[in-house]
């Protein structure tokens, strides 16, 4: 549960990497969508804007202009740390700047969750630390959180932090199970942190079919989708967001009724039995 807010997070969160500046009517239409479904948790990060650095930032600083109504009572996460050319660079002076140009693209005074988006392995964690615990201090950053972070890594900056991280966004789906075994969603239980998934429908692996691995997940989804007369996109994602963790899930659809879909994938709905039998079916073998 994210601290900085009494609020529970929907069931998903809405994300904007597929966007870039000019995409106005269509970003208003699948936001509005989203608001009427129960979505209150939108995602973007510096870098997004298909192919235009801070380009869906100033879609979403634009949309804030032009309708208000659909950005109120809205968290709005966004991410820095990803440098052109570098790649990553989570230095203090880089980050702190970059927060300041997140929050002039945006339009607001300050972010409601800002992620360090990519580990700097070139920082000290120390250094990261004093960035954001700078920005939460002048109320730059409502609260902070880390994006693709191994367990050591966020073990090593909190330990510099005086503000907690309170949410860990990371790739998480039927087919990419890592974070299960890895020990990332048990960090994030033992700390109280939020855990955003992207990527939750495997970037569409299971609706493709390219390799075995999701030719067995996607049947097994359908075994369970069929069974209960709900859509895969459904199970796909009931089975993130049913993890002890619960994972919000970050989709991106552009289609209203797909988004509709994803929004009726209910938060730890999926029964013990179901679950390991899609998680072994993603493996390709029984656990022990």
């Amino acid at each position: 549960m994210i601290s900085h807010s009494t609020k529970a997070p929907s069931r998903i969160a809405y994300g904007f990497w597929r966007y870039s500046r000019a995409e106005t009517e269509t970003a208003m239409r699948m936001m509005e969508a989203a608001r009427a479904a129960g979505v209150d948790h939108f995602d973007t990060a510096d870098v997004y804007g298909v192919g235009e650095f801070g380009g869906a930032e100033t879609l979403l600083g634009e949309i804030r202009k032009r309708a208000p109504s659909l950005l109120s009572g809205v968290r709005l996460a966004t991410k820095a740390g990803v440098e052109s050319g570098t790649p990553y660079n989570a230095s203090a002076d880089y980050l702190e700047r970059a927060a300041e140009a997140s929050l002039r693209r945006l339009g607001v005074d300050a972010i409601d969750l800002f992620y360090v988006h990519r580990p700097d392995i070139f920082a000290h964690p120390a250094e990261t630390a004093k960035a954001l615990d700078r920005l939460v201090a002048s109320g730059k950053a409502k609260a902070v959180g880390v994006s693709n972070y191994a367990v050591a890594q966020v073990t090593a900056l909190s330990a510099f932090l005086k503000s907690p991280l309170v949410a860990h966004q990371l790739e998480f789906s039927a087919i990419q199970v890592d974070p299960i075994f890895n020990g990332a969603l048990d960090q994030a239980m033992e700390r109280g942190m939020g855990v955003f998934a992207w990527s939750p429908l495997a970037g569409g692996r299971l609706f493709d079919g390219a390799d075995e691995r999701s030719r067995r997940t996607r049947a097994a989804l359908e075994a369970y989708a069929k069974e209960r007369g709900i859509d895969i996109s459904t199970a796909a994602l009931s089975f993130v967001g049913s993890h002890p963790s619960r994972p919000v899930p970050i989709v991106g659809t552009k289609s209203v009724e797909r988004l509709k879909f994803c929004a009726a994938a209910g938060a730890g709905t999926m029964e013990r039995r179901d679950w390991y039998a899609i998680l072994q079916a993603s493996l390709g073998e029984k656990l022990p």
